[in-house]
């Protein structure tokens, strides 16, 4: 069987709504030019510079301005996605969904047709104000056409998987996906065959060796080599003009960061060609995509991206991005932890349990696995937290206590329950408690979509300072992808944001931004002072 998806070239597919490229409208304004191969745009960064006088302890706000320029490739071309566990359940759904999407399934359920959409997909199935009209009513565009963007109906998916079943055969083994579509779609998933993968016993749980039977061989070198031919073979045999590759494969335990071994790039590919133990499976893929030109996006909670990692993605201008798909528990939580700091309420004590029965479940219940999901999910209240000094003194955090129980009978059927103790008005005592039922691949694959869509824009979109300046990508590590992640990996000296109303907030500005257009805000002069 091939390992190619070639879902793109199905000939009976149904158009998608929009195509990759498709834009909702276009700007009127002499700061922004229109060719046939780009969007260029004249723009004007407005911020405040703050300054403390030592003697006083005023501050002073220095409103200060930066000039870019913006140029963005409309063509999209012919894009695919690499997927490492492919065959696992988030793998094998969203191969499932885009195939159901892009063919018109429908299916039946008890309560009727159901037709396939792409909801919980935050560039696909959410909308962008774009401004006011005439009559001073809000516009709105889908966010996947504020910019040329590809379409997930386009993706050309592949991957590998240490277990050697077909598409098809993994989707019936992860029970996500309603039976009635499963019979529907299984024949075309059943001819995908998930490449080879590399397999380090000490990296996953105990419990994922009997899976383990489609293995790469040869040293950690040649596994490199292997991975590198694998994304050169799949562009080329697809005739693609771009590959992003995504771990959505098991998390893997904590390697050790040292000096010698992966703190520096020479040092990362110098230990992979010793074959040093503390290298990961998922570095190693990391490290395959970054020498191909591919963006890496990991999905897991691990510290694939170690310093060196970074550092060879810096030096060969490829992208990186993670960590962990932040899909439902968390995703909540970054939500409430602002609302309450926010709005003077202060969270003394969150505590979150969760219990779930899939495989992800299964690998979590060891030790060093749960140890990775606890360190990425711990760290999501910092910035909030830090960013009001009357509620918090310094050093001061609330408690923050995680708990993850593999359930096998709940399936995909992820529960989780949150207790937020937080000290109100003199001293008085709130307690808010949610318990939340997620169905945790069909939460997590819209991720994968959006991730993957604003990675291929950021390919195609480069700044310069300057007329005479050069025109430049942005920074390896791509931390407009926060939105999608529990533990977004920054660029040094960056400050992490995990709010998750900032970080919707910075990729819809940064979208306005390509296109020439001003941040948006709530402040509706518009209504407040008119005459």
């Amino acid at each position: 069987m091939s390992p190619i998806n070639n879902l793109a070239n199905s000939a009976d597919s149904a158009a998608p709504a929009t195509a990759s490229g498709s834009t909702a409208f276009k700007v009127d304004s002499p700061s922004v030019r229109y060719t046939d191969s780009s969007i260029e745009s004249d723009y004007v960064y407005d911020s405040t510079v703050v300054s403390r006088d030592a003697a006083s302890g005023k501050y002073s706000a220095k409103p200060t301005q930066v000039h870019y320029k913006f140029r963005t490739k409309t063509n999209v071309g012919r894009v695919g996605l690499m997927m490492v566990g492919w065959g696992g359940n988030n793998g094998s759904t969203v191969t499932a969904s885009i195939l159901a999407n892009k063919k018109g399934i429908s299916w039946e359920t008890r309560k009727g047709t159901q037709e396939p959409n792409y909801f919980g997909s935050l560039m696909m199935a959410s909308t962008v104000k774009l401004g006011v009209d005439e009559q001073l009513k809000d516009v709105y565009v889908p966010f996947n056409e504020v910019v040329p963007m590809a379409h997930p109906n386009d993706i050309v998916i592949g991957g590998w998987d240490i277990n050697s079943k077909n598409i098809g055969d993994a989707m019936r083994r992860a029970q996500v996906l309603p039976v009635d579509l499963q019979r529907r779609v299984y024949d075309e998933l059943a001819e995908l065959k998930p490449l080879p993968s590399v397999y380090y016993p000490d990296f996953i749980a105990a419990n994922q060796e009997e899976r383990a039977d489609n293995l790469i061989g040869g040293t950690k070198q040649e596994q490199l080599d292997h991975l590198r031919k694998d994304i050169r073979d799949f562009k080329q045999a697809n005739g693609l003009d771009r590959v992003i590759v995504m771990w959505t494969a098991n998390t893997e335990r904590y390697a050790d960061v040292a000096v010698g071994l992966n703190d520096t790039a020479d040092n990362l590919l110098q230990s992979i060609a010793n074959g040093h133990s503390e290298v990961s499976p998922s570095t190693l893929f990391a490290v395959a995509s970054i020498l191909e030109g591919a963006p890496f996006i990991n999905g897991s909670p691990q510290n694939t991206l170690v310093p060196g990692v970074i550092e060879l993605a810096e030096r060969e201008h490829t992208f990186v991005g993670g960590d962990d798909f932040k899909s439902g528990q968390t995703k909540i939580k970054s939500v409430l932890a602002e609302f309450l700091v926010n709005a003077g309420i202060k969270p003394l004590a969150i505590t979150s349990y969760n219990h779930l029965g899939n495989n992800d479940g299964c690998n979590l219940s060891a030790p060093a696995q749960f140890r990775s999901k606890e360190i990425s999910k711990s760290s999501v209240v910092d910035d909030m937290v830090g960013a009001n000094h009357l509620l918090y003194k310094k050093g001061e955090h609330p408690d923050h206590t995680i708990v993850i129980k593999y359930v096998p009978s709940v399936g995909d059927s992820k529960r989780a329950m949150d207790e937020y103790v937080s000290e109100i008005f003199m001293g008085g005592l709130n307690t808010i408690s949610l318990y939340n039922t997620c169905e945790d691949s069909l939460l997590a694959s819209p991720l994968i979509i959006d991730l993957f869509m604003m990675t291929e824009l950021m390919t195609r979109v480069t700044y310069r300072q300057g007329d005479d300046a050069e025109w430049l990508p942005f920074h390896s590590v791509l931390s407009i992808l926060s939105y999608m992640l529990k533990a977004p990996v920054v660029a040094p000296n960056t400050p992490v944001v995990n709010a998750l109303a900032k970080q919707r907030m910075a990729m819809e500005n940064i979208l306005r931004a390509f296109v020439g257009l001003p941040p948006n805000n709530e402040m509706m002069l518009e209504h407040k002072a008119f005459h």
